[in-house]
């Protein structure tokens, strides 16, 4: 349905306030006069009924439903299990990823083969530094006591360097991969932890607390990631979306009152107030979209309850009124002048399908004549 303009008129099936008006629309060959009367003036809209915190429930992981615990019309609450995947891959990606890390935790274990090699290195290199020490310190006293030449000094402190270079470069390299092995198990464990939270993916929860609306997959079927599962809102929590044609929204105000009308209650009248008006023009119907907030009693949780609707513009009391079929023109009509008809122009106020406010021109005493 479109937001198309229906003065109140159109709810007169609904609107019992406006029950005595259709009474005196018709043109009568006889005529008619101005009444006092009162005039609601209302712009139709149609729409639907709909949940508040609507949300559309989707697959995080990929794999098989291999449960599905709801059903259309049951209630949930937030955090509550909706769904579980069947996925053997996450599953053995998660095993691989606890492999991977106790083996790098083990590396990094004092004693592992990984660290064994380089600490022995290390201890090779700091024994033959001491050897390479005595050696450098012994040829200095025999050169000091001119027991040895000058080059063989030479050659016990060059070795003497070589040895204590080796030593610092001998740690360096075992501390390089102590930081690597680190590294290493902090990254696995990243892994592992991305692994068993794409396992818990396979959990499909609730993120809100409402109603099961509709359920879009069976156990059995393949999900993908983003795929839609189910249709969850609140089973409480009830607005009415409305559709209002172009030629009326600027007439729509925040706070003004609605009458609503469905077919599934179609003895009842609901109560709403405008709570949000959408700037944005829908090019399809050529409507805005307008929501209300039901005042009263709300219909049952029933996902796109179609509907019908009177947004009050004014309500106008005790004015004076012509039937709209009388108007010819834009503000003229034809009113007894002796034997001859004559055309007046009055001015117009509130109307609404059927009636047209006189606010002056006219008096209750004007004869209003059909002219063919």
């Amino acid at each position: 349905m479109t937001g198309r303009r229906q003065p109140a008129g159109t709810a007169l099936l609904f609107f019992s306030l406006l029950t005595l008006v259709s009474v005196s629309c018709k043109k009568t060959p006889e005529g008619t006069s101005p009444t006092y009367q009162d005039l609601t003036e209302a712009v139709y809209a149609s729409g639907s009924v709909l949940p508040r915190g609507e949300y559309t429930v989707t697959a995080d992981a990929q794999g098989i439903i291999e449960q599905r615990l709801i059903s259309e019309g049951d209630s949930v609450h937030k955090g509550q299990l909706l769904f579980t995947l069947e996925n053997a891959s996450a599953q053995a990606r998660q095993l691989a990823a606890s492999s991977v890390l106790r083996q790098s935790q083990a590396n990094l274990e004092a004693g592992s083969p990984v660290l064994a090699e380089q600490e022995a290195q290390v201890r090779n290199a700091r024994t033959r530094l001491q050897n390479d020490s005595v050696n450098y310190a012994r040829f200095r006293d025999l050169y000091a006591q001119n027991a040895t030449s000058r080059a063989e000094v030479e050659r016990s402190e060059l070795n003497y360097t070589v040895s204590k270079n080796n030593l610092r470069a001998q740690l360096n390299t075992l501390q390089r991969t102590r930081n690597q092995l680190k590294v290493e198990v902090e990254n696995n464990r990243s892994q592992l932890v991305a692994s068993q939270e794409a396992g818990q993916n396979t959990r499909v929860q609730s993120f809100v607390s409402g109603k099961v609306y509709e359920v879009y997959k069976d156990p059995g079927e393949v999900v993908r990631p983003g795929d839609p599962l189910a249709l969850v809102g609140s089973g409480n929590n009830l607005y009415a979306q409305l559709a209002v044609d172009e030629s009326d929204f600027s007439r729509i105000r925040i706070g003004q009152e609605v009458m609503i009308k469905t077919d599934v209650y179609p003895d009842k009248l609901f109560k709403a107030r405008i709570s949000k008006i959408y700037p944005k023009l829908n090019r399809a119907d050529q409507s805005f979209r307008v929501d209300a907030e039901f005042t009263g009693e709300r219909p049952a949780s029933y996902y796109g309850l179609t509907l019908e609707a009177n947004i009050i513009i004014s309500r106008n009391r005790r004015v004076l009124t012509i039937p709209k079929a009388y108007v010819f023109g834009n503000d003229s009509v034809w009113v007894e002048d002796g034997k001859e008809p004559k055309k007046v122009r009055f001015r117009k106020g509130a109307e609404n399908f059927d009636l047209v406010e006189v606010k002056g021109g006219l008096t209750k005493e004007t004869k209003l004549i059909v002219k063919e």
